[in-house]
C-alpha cells in the first residue's frame, strides 16, 4: 500500500480529525487547488469544492470531498 493510499484510508477512517496538509494532499492526488478569491476551490474533474483553509478542517468539507472522489 502506497503513502497515497494510507493517507486517504487514514482521512476516510477519522474525518473529523482532519490535517489541513492532508485533505490539501487527498486533493492534489485526485485534482488541483485554485487559489482565488477568500477561499481556494478544489477542482476535480468537473466538480468545485470551496473550503476553508484551517487546521483541522472541517468535518463537512471532508465528507464532500470524499463524495466527489467516490463519485469518479
Amino acid at each position: 500500500m502506497s503513502k497515497q493510499e494510507k493517507r486517504e484510508q487514514k482521512i476516510r477512517k477519522n474525518p473529523t480529525n482532519v490535517l489541513l496538509e492532508d485533505f490539501e494532499a487527498l486533493i492534489n492526488s485526485y485534482g488541483y487547488i485554485k487559489s482565488s478569491g477568500s477561499h481556494p476551490k478544489a477542482r476535480i474533474g468537473n466538480y468545485t469544492l470551496p473550503y476553508k483553509r484551517e487546521n483541522p478542517v472541517k468535518p463537512i468539507y471532508v465528507k464532500e470531498l470524499l463524495k466527489v472522489i467516490d463519485s469518479l
